[in-house]
């Protein structure tokens, strides 16, 4: 089943590539579709239950996003997520979190401005299909840019690795990724 999944994931995202001409804040795409990438099982269980939900809050149903929940959280973005028309959510997983030191961790989660600057910049205005992602650079919420490139079936932004692509919310596209993003 999850072969049968990751394979019409891959074949859609190769089809999509190939479209030109999608807009900016892409429409939610239809149930059919399904996340790709690696990192897609270990949030293969609440998809459904996210679904229906803004980001902000569906963050907190994902147990691998947890630490990136609690840090929306603690940073007063919840709402300002939840109420957005469309945004791209570059989601940085629980072991991201973990490879920051405690202590400068620690740190971040703990000033208020400094976190809420990290976070505006792993979230692009308009919901992006991994096709949308490459060529320009994105311009995020804290105004910094963000690089996506793809090799192959590889997602890169920055120099984080996508391991789950294309997560429905009903405001959102979420892509988790491997490494907290730090603007420049």
């Amino acid at each position: 089943m999850k072969r049968t999944l990751l394979a019409a994931g891959l074949a859609l995202t190769a089809t999509m590539t190939g479209a030109a001409g999608a807009s900016a804040a892409s429409p939610a795409p239809s149930p059919t579709e399904s996340p790709t990438g690696p990192g897609c099982a270990a949030i293969e269980n609440n998809l459904s239950q996210i679904a229906d939900q803004p980001v902000g809050t569906a963050l907190s149903q994902v147990p691998d996003l947890s630490t990136l929940a609690e840090a929306v959280k603690q940073s007063g973005l919840t709402e300002q997520l939840n109420s957005a028309e469309g945004a791209t959510v570059f989601a940085p997983n629980r072991e991201a979190f973990e490879a920051i030191p405690q202590e400068q961790r620690d740190a971040l989660m703990n000033d208020k401005e400094k976190l809420t600057e990290v976070l505006e910049y792993h979230v692009v205005e308009g919901r992006k299909t991994a096709s949308e992602l490459t060529g320009e650079p994105l311009t995020t919420l804290q105004g910094g840019q963000l690089t996506v490139k793809q090799s192959g079936e590889t997602l890169t932004v920055n120099d984080a690795t996508v391991t789950c692509a294309g997560i429905q919310t009903r405001n959102a596209t979420v892509y988790v990724i491997d490494k907290v993003l730090m603007p420049e």
